[in-house]
């Protein structure tokens, strides 16, 4: 079944969705708005699909 995904899987789907996560408020204030984005571009969890899954 889909739901049932094995560790190694569910460890890089975890890591991808923390690095799509956007970056703090601090940055930007730290950076005078040098840095705005995340270099990771957003992704959704369910419509990208990862290179290895």
């Amino acid at each position: 079944m889909a739901r049932n995904k094995d560790l190694p899987s569910k460890l890089r789907r975890a890591k991808k969705y923390k690095q799509s996560q956007s970056i703090p408020s601090w940055v930007t204030i730290k950076t005078n708005r040098r840095v705005r984005s995340n270099p990771y571009s957003r992704r959704s969890w369910r419509n990208a699909r990862l290179k290895r899954d």
